[in-house]
């Protein structure tokens, strides 16, 4: 088997592996119960950890044996991987648009990355390497503080805002981890170690964010982001230090462009559907009637007209003061009125 098709082979299954992943944190974050830590006590989710691990593995050696621009584009295939593998083994069935979302983004990003023409590798240099570390960094840091003011009123846009910075924080990942297998593949074993802990780094950033944006999203919209964002940035990086570029000059850089829109697309497609369902969701608790709340004075009871008083012994009904008094003073009571089936010539009159 040549390295070409290998490395083809090991992304594949990798974004299978990276699906399922994804499927089991979408699982633990929706039946958990809100806190940052709760899905530690899961052992669900150290199994999605464990599947994470497995396709980042996988992922590294399709790396070594292949191109960047390869590599990341057959990495989009894990939300087309996962919308099957959801609706099979756990019932979450995506409707049609998400469907259509899904492969337009991934085929809009194939060919954006398809027309990436790949030079020879070579490996970053420390300066490089370190102000991409500062810089994705930094924009990480940043969108997770804006995620955060959005709190628990936008739980979509939060969402996507998180799967965003976890899209990066994979994406830098991939790209440290093609800079240290090139320097390996020189014979420079050593020379790796320090990005490593840049990898392991922004692939805990991102696994961590990751499963914080599924909280109250499903799973097509924030895995279509991180899938999305992650080759992107990984091309942005090809192109700018890894001297790749577009094939076939100009041609080839409007279809590139007309690609990155396409793939755009695909994620409105994707999110539009659970934005729907929100809304919708959002109008349903403004119609129903709120329950008052335990320090809420209970609402007053409407009028039922004037008050009567309560027979008094011996079945005479008392009359109030200035009524039914008689001229020399002292109250007088009604009998009780006749019964309705009594002669009208027998009932009492008053």
């Amino acid at each position: 088997m040549s390295s070409l098709a290998l490395s083809v082979l090991l992304s594949l299954v990798s974004a299978v592996a990276y699906a399922a992943g994804a499927i089991i944190q979408e699982r633990v974050a929706a039946g958990g119960d809100g806190r940052s830590y709760a899905p530690l006590r899961n052992a669900a989710w150290w199994a999605a950890v464990a599947l994470n691990g497995v396709g980042a593995l996988l992922h590294v050696v399709a790396l070594a044996y292949g191109p960047l621009s390869l590599v990341q584009p057959l990495g989009a295939l894990t939300i087309v991987f996962a919308l099957p593998m959801a609706a099979l083994f756990v019932g979450r069935r995506a409707g049609r648009t998400a469907w259509r979302g899904a492969v337009t983004a991934t085929v809009g990003l194939a060919g954006l990355l398809a027309l990436t023409d790949g030079a020879g590798s070579h490996a970053l240099g420390a300066g490089e390497r370190t102000l991409l570390a500062a810089v994705t960094g930094g924009a990480v840091v940043a969108l997770f503080l804006v995620a955060q003011g959005f709190g628990t009123r936008r739980p979509m846009t939060r969402s996507l805002v998180l799967a965003t910075a976890a899209g990066m924080a994979f994406g830098m990942a991939s790209v440290f981890t093609k800079t240290v297998a090139v320097q390996w593949s020189s014979g420079a074993l050593t020379a790796g170690l320090p990005t490593l802990l840049l990898i392991g780094a922004f692939a805990a950033a991102g696994l961590l964010l990751s499963q914080a944006s599924y909280r109250g999203a499903g799973l097509t919209a924030p895995l279509a982001t991180v899938t999305v964002v992650n080759p992107v940035v990984a091309a942005v990086v090809g192109l700018t230090l890894f001297g790749e570029s577009f094939r076939f000059g100009v041609p080839g850089a409007l279809s590139a462009l007309a690609a990155g829109l396409l793939a755009a697309g695909g994620l409105v497609l994707l999110t539009r559907e659970r934005l729907v369902a929100e809304r919708a969701a959002d109008l349903a608790a403004a119609d129903r009637p709120r329950a008052p709340a335990d320090g809420d004075a209970a609402p007053d009871a409407p009028d039922a007209g004037p008050r009567v008083p309560a027979p008094a012994a011996g079945g005479a009904t008392p009359v109030p003061s200035g009524r039914g008094r008689r001229p020399g003073g002292g109250a007088r009571s009604l009998p009780d009125r006749a019964p309705r089936d009594a002669p009208a010539g027998r009932r009492l009159r008053c």
